[in-house]
C-alpha cells in the first residue's frame, strides 16, 4: 500500500495535535493529559520568550498557565522530570521504564572523578536532604576558595545531579525554575508502579513511545540510543496489529510506519481547516530535525549556539507552521518590562506567496503569542518579503 506525502502529514499533524484540536480537560487535568499523550515536553531553560516547555504545552491548550505545570510536578505528583533524549517532563506513570536507566552507570566519568576527587560528598549531600527535607544547589556552601561558573559547578551540585541520575532523588518542585530535590521515596506516589519491565515490555513501550509520538516514521527515525530496541518492538505491534506499514510517495529508504488506530482515523476523516501555529524548537513536532525535512522539506537548525555573525535567521528562531507545511521563520523576544513582544526578524519560506489567505490566522496568532508572553504591544522590526512588514505594522499593535 502506498498513500500520499499530504497523507503521511496528516498523520503527523494528528498524532501530535496539530490539526483538529484534542478534547482535553480544562486547567491542568488538560496539560497532564498532553504530556501523556505526547509522551515527554522538553524542558528548556532559554528565556528570551516564555520557556519551551511552557511554549509546547499552550500550542494544544489555548488556556494554559505555567502555574499548571509547577501544579502538576510538586502537588499533583502527575509527572517527573528525568531524560528522554534531553531533560523533560515525563508522565509519572510511565517512571517504571525509566528506572532501569538509573544507576551509577547514569553518572558520566567526567562527574565520578570529580565526586571521587571530593570523598564523602554524597553522603554530606544525601544526609542533609534526608533530614532537613528537599534542598537545591543553593542551600550547599561552596568550598573555601573555590570559583566556580556554569561549567565549574561546586561539588555538592556535582553530587546533587549524581544523586539525581542514580534516580536516589528526584525533582520535587522548581523554585525561580532552580531544582529542588528530595529523596525518591518521599516524591514517588505511593500508588505508581514501580515493577522492572520485561525486556519485551520494555521493547513495546519504545516502540509506542516513538511511533505515537511521531504518527508517522521510517525505521531510521528512530533514536539512536534504543534504535534496536524499539525497532525489535516496532516490528512485534505490526504482528499485533498495533501498527501498520505502508509506502510514502516521496519517500524512500523503505516501508514507513504508523499506529493503526491514527492511520484508521486519518484515513476515514476528510481533510479539515488550516490551523497556524508558532512552534518551539524543542516541540515534539519540531525536534527531530532530519524526521521533519523528510516528510515536511523543511531544513531547521537552532541558531542559538552559533556566533552571531554566522547566523542566518537569528538567535532563537521560531517555525511557523500553516495547513500542512511550514511556512516561515520568526526570531523574537518578549520584552516583559515594557510588555513588548518583538518581532526581530520574520523570513517566509522562498516558495511562499500566498499571503492574503494566512494573514488572518498569522495576526490573532502572533496576538495570542504575545498575550501568552505577557506582552500586550508589538516591535515589528525585519520582515522579509518587506511589503508584509508594512501590512504587520498596521494590525499588530505598536508600543507607545
Amino acid at each position: 500500500m502506498k498513500i500520499p506525502l499530504s497523507t503521511a502529514r496528516r498523520l503527523a499533524l494528528h498524532a501530535h495535535g496539530l490539526d483538529t484540536p484534542w478534547s482535553l480537560s480544562p486547567g491542568r487535568e488538560g496539560a497532564a493529559q498532553i504530556i501523556e499523550r505526547l509522551g515527554y515536553v522538553q524542558i528548556d531553560t532559554i528565556h528570551v520568550i516564555e520557556r519551551a516547555h511552557h511554549h509546547t504545552l499552550w500550542t494544544r491548550h489555548p488556556d494554559y498557565e505555567p502555574e499548571m505545570l509547577d501544579d502538576l510536578l510538586f502537588k499533583d505528583r502527575r509527572v517527573f522530570e528525568w531524560w528522554t533524549h534531553a531533560m523533560a517532563y515525563i508522565p509519572m506513570r510511565d517512571y517504571r521504564f525509566y528506572a532501569p536507566r538509573m544507576g551509577l552507570h547514569a553518572v558520566n566519568p567526567r562527574r565520578r572523578k570529580i565526586l571521587e576527587d571530593n570523598p564523602g560528598i554524597l553522603d554530606h549531600v544525601r544526609d542533609r536532604i534526608c533530614e532537613e527535607g528537599a534542598l537545591g544547589s543553593a542551600d550547599f556552601k561552596k568550598p573555601e576558595g573555590f570559583n566556580g561558573g556554569w561549567w565549574n559547578w561546586k561539588p555538592a551540585k556535582h553530587a546533587l545531579e549524581a544523586l539525581f541520575n542514580m534516580g536516589e532523588l528526584m525533582v520535587s518542585r522548581r523554585r525561580n525554575f532552580r531544582r529542588i530535590f528530595d529523596l525518591t521515596e518521599r516524591v514517588l506516589p505511593s500508588d505508581v508502579d514501580t515493577r522492572i519491565p520485561t525486556p519485551e515490555e520494555m521493547q513495546r513501550y519504545r516502540a509506542r513511545f516513538v511511533l505515537n509520538g511521531l504518527g508517522v516514521l521510517r525505521e531510521k527515525d528512530f533514536a539512536l540510543g534504543h534504535r534496536r530496541l524499539a525497532v525489535d518492538g516496532l516490528h512485534e505491534l505490526v504482528a499485533r496489529g498495533e501498527a501498520i506499514a505502508f509506502e510514502v510517495a516521496g519517500i524512500d529508504n523503505g516501508p514507513c510506519y504508523a499506529p493503526t488506530g491514527v492511520f484508521n482515523a486519518v484515513a476515514q476523516r476528510a481533510e479539515g481547516a488550516r490551523h497556524l501555529h508558532i512552534l518551539s524548537p524543542f516541540d515534539s513536532f519540531t525536534i527531530h530535525r532530519r524526521w521533519i525535512e523528510a516528510f515536511f522539506g523543511f531544513d531547521y537548525r537552532l541558531e542559538c549556539y552559533v556566533p552571531a555573525a554566522k547566523r542566518k535567521y537569528g538567535y532563537f528562531v521560531l517555525p511557523i507552521f500553516w495547513g500542512d507545511r511550514f511556512i516561515a521563520r520568526m526570531d523574537s523576544k518578549a520584552d516583559r518590562k515594557p510588555k513588548t513582544f518583538i518581532v526581530r526578524r520574520l523570513r517566509f519560506e522562498p516558495d511562499f506567496g500566498d499571503y492574503d489567505a494566512v494573514l488572518p490566522a498569522l495576526v490573532d496568532k502572533l496576538r495570542a503569542f504575545a498575550a501568552f508572553n505577557g506582552c500586550d504591544n508589538f516591535a515589528v522590526e525585519d520582515v522579509q518579503p518587506e511589503k508584509m512588514r508594512a501590512v504587520l505594522r498596521r494590525q499588530l499593535p505598536a508600543r507607545p
